[in-house]
C-alpha cells in the first residue's frame, strides 16, 4: 500500500494553548490607520440569526433578488472616557483620570489621587513632547441588564494630535454611542474570546484521526510522542489540555444593519440573551464566543476587496 500522508494536526500559529488572561484583548492600534474619531467599540454578543436581505452587490448572480445570509446580533451600550493615556516610547508617561466616573467603576479599579488632572493643562503645542494619546473606556452595562461591572480597554484615536486632543475635550464626561463611530455598510473586525470547553483530548483539540479499533492503549491517543533522543516531548505532539477561552479575531464583517432596539420587537426575547434595550449592530456571517460575551469591534486592519464589496439591504429576519 502507498505511504499515506496528511497535513499536521493542529496550527502552530496559536501557541501557548491556554485560557486568555482577560476578556478584551489588547490591540496595536498604531496598525489600523482607519477609523472615525475612536477606532473602536466596547460591545456584547446577543446571538445568531437567519435574515433576508436584497442583495444590491455590482455583477452579483443574485443582485436585486431577496437572499437569506447568516448575521450575528450586538449589543452596543454606550460608552465613557475613564482616562486619557499620553505615551512616550511606548511607554505612558502621563495619565489624566476622569473627574467623575461611575460608582460600579470604583469597585473595580483602585483610583490614584495623584494621576487626577485636567485636560486643558494639554495643549497642542506638546505634540512633540509625546508620541501618541489613547483612551480608557468603560461600557455602560448597566443599562443593557446583564451584569453591573463595566468593561474596560484602551482604545485609540485616529488624527492628528490636535484632532485627538479635541475629540477627547468634547467627549469627556460624555456618552458615546456606536452610531457616533461607525456607520452602516463599514467593514469592522470583532476581537474576544472563543466558546470556553475545558480539557479536551487530542482528537478534538487538534483533529487527529482516530487509530485501528484492534490498536493498543487506547484509539483516541498519538500513535508516538516523538523519539527517544532528544529525551523529552516536543510542543508539536498533538496532547489534551485546554480548549476554547482563546483570543482570536474575525475579520472584516459587514454592518447590515444599526439604530436603537427601541419598539422592535424582533429584538427580544433572544435565546440565552433575553431582550435587547439600547442600540444593536447587525453583522453578516458568525462571530466568536457565546452570548453575553464582550467584543471589542475595531476598524478593519486590512479591508479585502470581497468583503468591501458586498452591499444588502437588510428587510427581516426569518
Amino acid at each position: 500500500m502507498p505511504t499515506r500522508k496528511s497535513p499536521r494536526k493542529g496550527s502552530l500559529q496559536f501557541w501557548p494553548r491556554k485560557r486568555a488572561s482577560k476578556f478584551l484583548p489588547r490591540v496595536n492600534w498604531n496598525a489600523i490607520s482607519s477609523g472615525k474619531n475612536l477606532k473602536g467599540f466596547i460591545c456584547y454578543k446577543a446571538g445568531m440569526a437567519s435574515a433576508y436581505v436584497k442583495d444590491e452587490t455590482l455583477n452579483s448572480m443574485t443582485k436585486g433578488k431577496k437572499i437569506s445570509i447568516p448575521i450575528t446580533i450586538l449589543e452596543c451600550p454606550p460608552i465613557k472616557i475613564f482616562s486619557v493615556r499620553l505615551y512616550k516610547n511606548k511607554k505612558v508617561v502621563k495619565e489624566i483620570l476622569a473627574e467623575k466616573p461611575d460608582k460600579e467603576l470604583k469597585r473595580k479599579v483602585r483610583l490614584s489621587k495623584g494621576k487626577i488632572g485636567k485636560i486643558e493643562d494639554i495643549k497642542p503645542e506638546d505634540e512633540n513632547n509625546f508620541d501618541d494619546i489613547r483612551v480608557l473606556c468603560y461600557s455602560q452595562i448597566k443599562k443593557t441588564g446583564i451584569k453591573k461591572t463595566p468593561d474596560l480597554s484602551e482604545i485609540g484615536l485616529s488624527g492628528t494630535f490636535k484632532e485627538k486632543l479635541n475629540f477627547i475635550r468634547e467627549n469627556l464626561g460624555k456618552e458615546i454611542s456606536v452610531s457616533d463611530i461607525f456607520e452602516k455598510g463599514d467593514l469592522v473586525d470583532l476581537r474576544g474570546l472563543t466558546k470556553g470547553k475545558g480539557f479536551q483530548g487530542p482528537v478534538k483539540r487538534f483533529g487527529i484521526k482516530l487509530k485501528h479499533h484492534k490498536s493498543e492503549k487506547g484509539r483516541r491517543k498519538p500513535g508516538s510522542l516523538g523519539p527517544w533522543h532528544p529525551a523529552r516531548v516536543t510542543f508539536r505532539v498533538a496532547m489534551a489540555g485546554q480548549l476554547g477561552m482563546f483570543t482570536r479575531i474575525t475579520y472584516n464583517n459587514k454592518i447590515i444593519d444599526m439604530g436603537k432596539s427601541e419598539n422592535k420587537n424582533w429584538l427580544q426575547n433572544i435565546k440565552n440573551f433575553g431582550n435587547l434595550k439600547t442600540d444593536y449592530l447587525i453583522v453578516n456571517s458568525s462571530v466568536q464566543g457565546p452570548a453575553k460575551r464582550q467584543l471589542l469591534i475595531t476598524a478593519p486592519l486590512r479591508k479585502t476587496k470581497k468583503q468591501e464589496k458586498k452591499n444588502y439591504e437588510f428587510i427581516e429576519l426569518r
